[in-house]
């Protein structure tokens, strides 16, 4: 995973949390919904990278 993707998969998850809690002291479910929604794309996204980290592992293993 490159550190720019860290980066931005971070940077997402980090405003779905904002949006999460903000949505939940002003009581906007549809905001605290979004950020939830934007936490689990962050998250898949960084479980994409990770599996794509591993498989290069696994080539590089293999050259060896």
């Amino acid at each position: 995973m490159g550190i720019d993707d860290k980066i931005e998969n971070k940077a997402e998850e980090a405003k779905g949390k904002v949006k999460e809690t903000v949505g939940d002291a002003t009581d906007n479910e549809s905001l605290e919904a979004e950020g939830r929604g934007d936490q689990a794309e962050a998250n898949a996204k960084q479980a994409g990278e990770h599996v794509k980290d591993a498989v290069d592992d696994v080539k590089d293993a293999f050259k060896k």
